[in-house]
């Protein structure tokens, strides 16, 4: 191949398609995937530094991109599985007859 086959070669190639990234989303602005694919759905453009990160930490608001952060609390509920403890004080643990405590843990987001 000479070079000016080469260059007739490039310059006869069709012109690449536009590069998109977009965050697909739901009814409740919660993230669905993330795709540069032209998808049915809700949508919005992102930037590449977004779509490579891909957080789950966000939702759409306004069809603009919101950060949240989520809180976690803890919390010992009654249950049938977990530490066995005296019926009148959580502190105390025992063997036998006793209730048994679990912690369980809540998110809570917040903007």
């Amino acid at each position: 191949m000479t070079p000016e086959e080469f260059w007739n070669i490039l310059h006869s190639a069709p012109e690449p398609l536009p590069v998109f990234y977009r965050l697909y989303y739901n009814d409740a602005g919660e993230p669905v995937c993330y795709s540069m694919e032209h998808l049915l759905g809700n949508y919005i453009d992102i930037d590449a530094e977004t779509f490579g990160l891909a957080p789950a930490n966000v939702r759409v608001v306004d069809r603009k991109l919101k950060y949240i952060t989520v809180r976690t609390s803890d919390k010992l509920v009654p249950g049938n599985t977990g530490t066995p403890c005296h019926p009148q004080n959580v502190a105390v643990v025992v063997t036998q007859h006793g209730t048994h405590w679990s912690k369980q843990t809540h998110g809570l987001e917040s903007n």
